[in-house]
């Protein structure tokens, strides 16, 4: 069987399960509204997409191909990145729901997350150098043996990471934050002191 290769195309308001979207190849295509939620996306590629307003829950990602893609206003509970190729992968997201997806042992250096849900998310052994938590729900998020080196939380909140088991080198924390760097130590600080 043949894969598709699709280019420049808009895909909008379409339900996976009633309509399945082709195996294959798509470049510069832009996803509106569609419902990928349990699909089987494995093996497909998509580089240079924009997904908008898409509930991608619980999609199957083995050895899909994410490069140059990113994730607006979307529903991307419980996906595992830690499935996808690795090759070239880079994303992007903003106002997106995000919670109790894995990232385990993934390299997405300088990825940025505007204004996302990371409840429960696990970040461990990830390569997150750079990367950006603008505004981001870090509640419960598992950071464990990752590189966080220049990485920014200065706007982030709801985080609680160990700075002796991640590498947190020139990373940046706003002062009020400070708190989810000493959460292990089940500490009483007064915010207005």
């Amino acid at each position: 069987m043949q894969n598709n290769y699709t280019e420049g195309k808009l895909f909008e308001k379409r339900n996976l399960s009633m309509e399945p979207l082709g195996k294959g190849e798509y470049e510069n295509c832009t996803f509106k509204n569609c419902d990928f939620s349990n699909a089987d996306l494995s093996d497909y590629k998509f580089y240079g997409c924009v997904f908008f307003g898409c509930n991608m829950s619980l999609a199957k990602l083995y050895k899909t191909a994410f490069m140059d893609v990113s994730f607006k206003e979307c529903k991307l509970l419980g996906l595992l990145f830690e499935n996808c190729n690795e090759h070239g992968l880079s994303i992007s997201f903003e106002n997106c729901n995000l919670s109790h997806a894995s990232f385990f042992k993934r390299k997405i250096k300088k990825t940025i997350f505007k204004k996302c849900m990371l409840q429960e998310v696990d970040f461990s052994e990830c390569d997150l150098s750079g990367a950006l938590f603008d505004n981001c729900d870090l509640m419960q998020a598992k950071f464990e043996g990752t590189l966080l080196e220049k990485a920014d939380f200065r706007t982030a909140y709801n985080y609680a990471l160990d700075p002796e088991l991640n590498k947190l080198k020139k990373a940046r924390f706003a002062q009020s934050g400070l708190a989810g760097l000493l959460h292990k130590y089940n500490l009483d600080i007064d915010p207005h002191s």
